[in-house]
């Protein structure tokens, strides 16, 4: 029996156990917004240092830093020669909204047809349980040093993600780390994702005025400050819907593309509503730059007056290529809205954050490792993928341990509604993520 046909075998001995494990962390609503009660994220982090310490692990720890979350830390100590590898996902989940929305209880782990529905089902109680998954069908064959950091505060921007990299940098140094928060390119199809865009924000205040002024006594000389704040957010894409500000970089198109029929499902677009931007759609999705308005301070309709109103403000979210510097997109955006000032109006740009784009090397042993392992699991190549949105993080990671080969990979997939009403997870794809694993950490072995 082959290495891979032992692992399938043992992996479908110890699934019962692994769901189970998997909605007991989704009955916990480890919600990490402010607005939640954060003894459930304390409960939840208890619950998956009670799940690691149950594997005999000895040095599990649940930890802080600074004001943060608890995450979990937990270390198998490398065979001498050998590497270690850092085992990265999150136990903190996203609030769960309308429960209108929802066809079950979000906290009450339910299956339909192949699928367990649940928040945190997939994001990213499921990476826990991968991760989880994989030490057991090794057992005492791991050949390979773990660390384990199970995040508390990842839905919320990971704020001390960084403090927590400085507190503890020896116990999370790894040769090769491999974080479990992203998808797969469809139900069967195993994917790796090496890109992720960056982000960029910056909020712009538009001003016509030194006061408000009654619409009828001035206006038409004078234009109201949304309308010109219209006028500026009209700059930042050309008549494709590209994106028009000078100075930002795309990066290589992707090798696969989204089917429109699929991402016009997947996003829920209006029948009549055209696809902005030109190229292929995961291009415009992952190796891009892109340009939201996520806020807008101005009078509600309620409260409504016949006045010309003297200031009008504007969030700004720019998501940026791979590849593309932070700093210097930020600089790029500042300059086309300042240089845009519709009719003289004084234009302000306050900078936000910025998170840097990834890359990754195709050919590291790591990468071919993984590749190998995926091929085997799924029994077919796994595609290469982006991200349009961003983790951050992982330039903290790659800045901390320069040296370390970065893996992203992940067990949701385009069905997973991760963040909305009805998140879920495959539990066939989650069995190949867990063998999938298993086949990486035996494989990174040295020999």
């Amino acid at each position: 029996m082959s290495q891979k046909q032992q692992y399938e075998t043992k992996v479908q001995e110890l699934f019962p156990a692994l769901r189970a494990d998997l909605e007991n962390l989704v009955r916990i609503p480890s919600v990490s917004a402010d607005a939640f009660d954060q003894e459930h994220v304390a409960r939840s982090a208890e619950a998956v240092a009670g799940l690691l310490r149950a594997e005999g692990i000895d040095d599990v720890r649940v930890v802080t830093a600074g004001q943060s979350r608890p995450a979990v830390i937990a270390r198998i100590p490398a065979p001498q020669g050998q590497p270690t590898v850092l085992l990265y996902a999150h136990h903190d989940v996203q609030p769960p909204g309308d429960s209108a929305t929802w066809e079950t209880d979000p906290f009450e782990p339910t299956e339909r047809n192949g699928r367990l529905y649940g928040r945190g089902a997939a994001d990213d109680k499921a990476g826990i349980i991968a991760h989880l998954g994989a030490l057991r069908t090794l057992g005492s064959d791991l050949g390979v040093g773990v660390t384990l950091f199970i995040e508390g505060e990842e839905e919320i921007g990971s704020p001390y993600f960084t403090q927590f990299l400085t507190e503890f940098r020896d116990e999370l140094r790894a040769d090769a780390i491999v974080v479990a928060d992203s998808a797969n390119w469809k139900v069967g199809v195993p994917a790796l994702t090496t890109s992720l865009r960056g982000l960029v924000d910056c909020v712009v205040d538009v001003e016509v005025t030194t006061h408000a002024v009654h619409s009828g006594m001035f206006g038409g000389p004078v234009l109201d400050s949304l309308t010109l704040l219209s006028r500026l957010i009209a700059t930042l894409h050309n008549d494709e819907g590209d994106v028009a500000v000078a100075g930002l970089t795309h990066a290589a198109q992707p090798s696969v593309d989204y089917d429109e029929v699929d991402f016009r499902a997947d996003a829920g677009v209006l029948p009549d509503f055209q696809l902005a931007g030109t190229g292929p759609i995961t291009a415009r999705l992952w190796t891009k730059p892109a340009i939201s308005i996520i806020g807008i301070d101005a009078p509600t309709v309620a409260l409504s007056s016949n006045t010309i109103q003297p200031k009008a403000s504007a969030k700004i979210s720019m998501r940026i290529a791979p590849g593309q510097d932070p700093d210097a997109a930020l600089v790029a955006l500042r300059d086309h809205l300042e240089g845009h000032a519709p009719f003289g109006a004084k234009v302000t740009v306050h900078d936000g954050e910025v998170g840097k784009p990834f890359l990754a090397p195709e050919d590291t042993p790591a990468m071919v490792a993984a590749r190998n392992a995926f091929e085997q699991a799924w029994g077919v190549e796994p595609v290469d993928t982006g991200i349009g949105g961003s983790i951050p993080f992982i330039a903290d990671l790659l800045e901390v341990y320069p040296d370390a080969e970065i893996l992203v990979t992940g067990v949701e997939d385009p069905d997973s509604r991760a963040h909305g009403a009805n998140e879920s997870v495959d539990l066939a794809e989650l069995q190949k993520v867990v063998l999938a694993e298993a086949l990486l950490l035996a494989g990174l072995k040295r020999d």
